[in-house]
């Protein structure tokens, strides 16, 4: 990026809301179903119907206001946003915007230079979605009309991101917290998230935005990195070889690596938003916020930072095991059996999460239970087994969740910790070793490895590592 100039940035991040019906009706909103089966004609918009509103979607919203620090306004409205699209029955979009149910907060990030960033959010409403056209199945655009009417929470950041890796952290700080909260799975690949941005450039120092375009259809958080970088950088040429930023929407496409016009950009005033006359006003007064607030989790920055203070763990292993609620649970049942709190870090980010990533799956289906972890590690801590043994007991464990003392017992790994029988061993080593054993005392200290590795062989990696090394040190120096 040319230094002379900077990016100002704000994303609109649609999150589908966790509930089992629509926002103004009881159909399904159970992803996957057949094309055009989650419908009715509440959602289709057929003359005569009137709209409900879900309790629940208030709820959700309002959660998320509080966990990203905004004021909930007491009133609310809800607004048509009218639009003429195939994938849009009604004609009109049922939204808020001139009096959402959240607004003024902010989400603090934290990029790799260690510094941390309050990223403002204008606002949070709820909407109803869209239904979705599919261009790709025949020479006709075909129209699935299931994901009408499906609860969306928007949240709208400040112009306040002025780099790629900046968006990044964002959106999957929004990404953890409705996590957390329990109010969206966060699939970007579904379209449970989605994501817009809104890019300018302008020079260093100056206040005044420049022309805005919006990017849509980015899938994928390396997505909107990519997006966002290949805007800023054509945005600057624009302006470096004396043309005109037009405001427009780009749709992006991920395997061109490139951005092309969809639409002339939109201002408020070209979908003619007005009053929903069908929808009452939105109350949500002190004791119903008071209700919604009791709800409210520990949240990631919390939840890290008592990890940091009770456990005493790094920042760096708390960040991992509270990325996600689940595998901070799995840590926290974890450490409820064994007080080895760092081991068990160690085990969890090294081990656990190594056969999650390669099997590619949630920390909720991991084969092998806390409990049977815990136990494995009280083995390695009180002497009973050495960290070599409880590498390979830990693949029979992924098997069907063996218990770890039984795997000892039954295949006799019990360390060996008997003074006497380590020495035996080790004399035999060093009997058999002579030439090592004259370039240890000549002063080749890495012999000392060679000769660990031959007891640990010969003992099968049953003796005590810690007696090993006293011993074998004591009998090579006389």
């Amino acid at each position: 990026m040319n230094t002379k100039y900077e990016a100002v940035i704000g994303l609109e991040v649609h999150a589908q809301l966790l509930t089992d019906s629509k926002i103004f009706c009881g159909c399904s909103t159970k992803f996957g179903n057949d094309p055009n089966s989650n419908t009715c004609p509440v959602c289709l918009g057929h003359p005569g119907v009137l709209p409900v509103l879900n309790k629940k979607v208030v709820e959700y919203t309002a959660l998320m206001g509080l966990a990203t620090n905004c004021s909930i306004n007491e009133h609310s409205i809800f607004a048509r946003k009218n639009y003429f699209y195939p994938d849009l029955p009604k004609g009109y979009q049922i939204s808020q915007y001139e009096e959402p149910i959240c607004e003024n907060g902010f989400i603090e990030i934290n990029p790799k230079d260690g510094s941390s960033k309050k990223i403002g959010i204008t606002r949070i409403h709820m909407e109803e979605d869209a239904g979705k056209s599919i261009h790709d199945q025949s020479s006709d655009t075909l129209v699935d009309v299931n994901r009408c009417g499906v609860p969306l929470m928007e949240i709208v950041s400040e112009p306040d991101i002025r780099t790629a890796e900046e968006a990044y952290l964002y959106l999957s700080k929004v990404k953890q917290i409705v996590q957390y909260l329990g109010i969206c799975d966060g699939n970007m690949e579904e379209g449970s998230l989605r994501c817009d941005a809104n890019i300018s450039v302008r020079l260093k120092g100056e206040s005044e935005l420049g022309v805005k375009t919006e990017i849509k259809n980015m899938n994928s958080f390396r997505n909107v990195e990519r997006a966002i970088d290949y805007e800023v950088k054509r945005q600057i040429e624009l302006i470096e070889d004396g043309e005109r930023i037009i405001q427009q929407t780009l749709l992006w496409d991920a395997d061109a690596n490139e951005a092309y016009p969809m639409r002339s950009k939109e201002e408020a005033h070209d979908y003619r938003y007005f009053p929903d006359p069908d929808l009452l006003p939105v109350i949500v007064d002190k004791e119903w916020k008071n209700v919604i607030s009791k709800s409210l989790p520990e949240l990631p920055d919390a939840k890290l930072q008592r990890f940091v203070n009770e456990y005493s763990l790094p920042v760096y292993d708390s960040e991992i095991l509270t990325q996600t609620k689940s595998l901070a649970k799995y840590y926290e049942e974890l450490i409820s059996v064994t007080n080895e709190y760092k081991i068990a870090s160690n085990w969890v980010i090294g081990d656990v999460l190594a056969v999650i990533n390669d099997k590619k799956i949630d920390i909720s289906d991991f084969p092998v239970s806390p409990l049977n972890l815990g136990k494995l590690i009280n083995l390695i801590n009180d002497g009973t087994i050495s960290g070599k043994i409880a590498k390979e007991i830990f693949p029979i464990m992924l098997e069907n969740n063996s218990d770890p003392e039984q795997i000892v017992k039954e295949k006799n790994l019990v360390q060996i910790s008997d003074t006497s029988e380590i020495e035996a061993i080790i004399q035999k080593i060093i009997d058999a070793n002579a030439g090592q054993v004259e370039e240890y005392r000549s002063g080749k200290e890495k012999v000392f490895g060679f000769f660990v590795g031959q007891v640990m062989k010969e003992s099968k990696g049953k003796a005590n590592p810690k007696l090993v090394n006293e011993i074998l040190r004591n009998k090579l120096s006389r």
